[in-house]
């Protein structure tokens, strides 16, 4: 049985087109990582004991970007340029507090629909308010000193300001 070289290997992959990688020395305690294409120690990548060298696939920054892709796509159905395309046309700024650097999707929980981008703290006050704009408005009364007090209309029964 004959026995192919790396270098006759090469050859053929590269004459079928096939993307052809040139051999790459890993210093010891090192890995290569295939999606980034880098070598990073032993330390950047995640534990496997399934995996002949007891460390994963891909290194730990990729495998987390991997992942927000595939939260991004699966919850929200869009992908991270998009996202980015979203956040571009807020100017990078979240657009309740205006403060830079929003991470968060927010999105109406009945239809599904992307609204935009916020910060976590304003993300987490619309869910807390649980999207009514009603609780919303009387908050916004409450923090501007507008103290609120329902007027009793009939016995037990109570009309809220608007």
């Amino acid at each position: 049985m004959a026995r192919y070289s790396a270098t006759h290997y090469r050859r053929r992959r590269a004459a079928l087109g096939k993307k052809v990688r040139e051999k790459i020395v890993v210093p010891a305690g090192h890995k290569f990582c295939r999606i980034c294409e880098k070598a990073k120690h032993h330390a950047e990548w995640h534990k496997n004991a399934t995996a002949s060298d007891d460390l994963s696939t891909r290194c730990k920054e990729c495998k987390a970007a991997q992942g927000r892709a595939g939260h991004l796509k699966r919850q929200y159905g869009m992908t991270v340029g998009q996202r980015k395309a979203l956040l571009d046309e807020q100017f990078g700024i979240c657009p309740i507090c205006l403060k830079p650097g929003p991470e968060h999707v927010d999105h109406d929980h009945e239809t599904g629909r992307v609204r935009g981008v916020l910060c976590f703290s304003c993300n987490a006050a619309l869910g807390q308010f649980r999207d009514r704009p009603d609780v919303m408005r009387r908050a916004a009364a409450y923090v501007e000193g507008n103290v609120w007090k329902p007027k009793l209309v009939a016995p037990g029964v109570y009309r809220l300001p608007s």
